[in-house]
């Protein structure tokens, strides 16, 4: 990717030139709690984006898509935003960077990813965090990671129309290579975990589904009001209570009768994954990863059983892994489609790939796909 993303920026644009990279990301648990509070764990992987950036000397961006094979020009004024979906990223970053006080000027670039779309690994995340990044770096200015996290989710908000967490960006720019990141949604703190599965005897993969159901936009916004509609009722006794994450369960217990069975089974599955999530973090400082596995399990029942954003393809790739004693398994991403994401023993590794191609494809007519996945560095120069 690198060489033909530099063969092609010589052939478009010249010589000089700087080359950056971003990371896609997975989480290995925390799902649904980001709006409500809580904790996440992500981490960024070794699939992301890769751009070459020159400094033009004019008030217009060049940027050229390898994947797309299309080349974009645009201004960098608010009525200059082009068409193309792909080309806005680009366009939003350039914009909430200039907002924010920082220089911007044109430049060209060409940029190429290996993250694979539709699979719940944030591409757009890795795009925005590599542009962030680059622009940040070849103008001088001076934003810490916080900052450029931020502008990548204020692109999102402002020229993608995704209303989207903190999570994805976050992970991109202080992605950490052999650690995931603990954060917390409410105060943004952050601490890093050494994760290593691979020095444990472990391997981290994605089964992916390679199916998407339509009801995932509606269906997160009703279980997005059902926890708002929980803490709710929880802080008419319980004042302190900002987020759903700051309530215990015993205090949702008390208001069982006064909010809907599925408001109460929500906020459950909820108040339960944020304490999954402090436990797996124990059980990594121990090297325990077969608590950290069995904490997934949980994770996937609450998901498909409480919150109800699973789906069959998931629920079969879950069993399947069961079956074949893989330490934990889980859907990852916001449901209805997308991956699982799995933690499995090497020497048990090849029969449950083997199982899973062959039984999913039995059952649904296609054959998922498997993403080895390596966690790595985030945003960064990649000379």
């Amino acid at each position: 990717m690198k060489q033909k993303i530099q063969d092609k920026f010589a052939s478009l644009y010249g010589e000089g030139g700087v080359l950056y990279a971003s990371a896609g990301r997975i989480n290995l648990i925390g799902e649904h709690t980001d709006y409500n509070g809580g904790y996440v764990f992500p981490g960024a992987i070794d699939k992301g984006i890769m751009a070459k950036l020159k400094v033009n000397g004019t008030s217009k961006v060049r940027a050229y898509s390898l994947d797309y094979n299309e080349e974009v020009e645009f201004g960098l004024n608010e009525e200059d935003a082009p068409s193309q979906s792909w080309a806005r990223y680009i366009f939003g970053v350039c914009r909430e960077t200039a907002k924010r006080g920082g220089k911007v000027e044109g430049f060209d670039t060409v940029f190429a990813g290996d993250v694979p779309l539709g699979a719940g690994l944030s591409s757009s995340a890795a795009l925005e965090s590599c542009f962030a990044f680059a622009i940040n770096d070849i103008f001088s200015n001076d934003f810490n990671l916080f900052e450029l996290a931020k502008i990548g989710q204020s692109t999102e908000h402002n020229y993608c129309g995704v209303k989207c967490g903190i999570m994805d960006q976050f992970a991109s720019c202080f992605g950490k290579q052999g650690c995931l990141i603990r954060l917390n949604c409410k105060t943004l703190e952050y601490k890093y975990f050494p994760f290593d599965p691979e020095a444990h005897g472990y391997k981290l993969v994605l089964i992916d589904s390679c199916v998407k159901h339509e009801l995932a936009s509606s269906a997160y916004n009703k279980r997005r009001e059902s926890c708002e509609r929980a803490a709710r009722a929880i802080a008419k006794l319980h004042p302190e209570v900002e987020y759903l994450s700051d309530a215990k369960r015993v205090w949702l217990e008390e208001v069982r009768t006064q909010i809907s069975e599925e408001d109460f089974l929500r906020a459950e599955y909820v108040i339960g994954e944020v304490q999954r999530v402090l436990d797996v973090c124990d059980a990594l400082e121990r090297n325990d990863y077969e608590t950290a596995g069995e904490m997934m399990y949980q994770t996937h029942f609450g998901m498909s059983r409480l919150y109800e954003v699973s789906c069959e393809e998931l629920d079969f790739l879950n069993r399947i892994a069961r079956k074949c004693d893989v330490s934990g398994s889980r859907v990852m991403g916001g449901g209805f489609g997308g991956c699982t994401i799995n933690l499995v023993k090497k020497e048990l590794y090849d029969n449950f790939i083997s199982v899973a191609r062959a039984r999913f494809t039995e059952q649904f007519g296609h054959e998922p796909k498997v993403y080895d996945v390596v966690i790595s560095d985030g945003a960064r120069r990649a000379e």
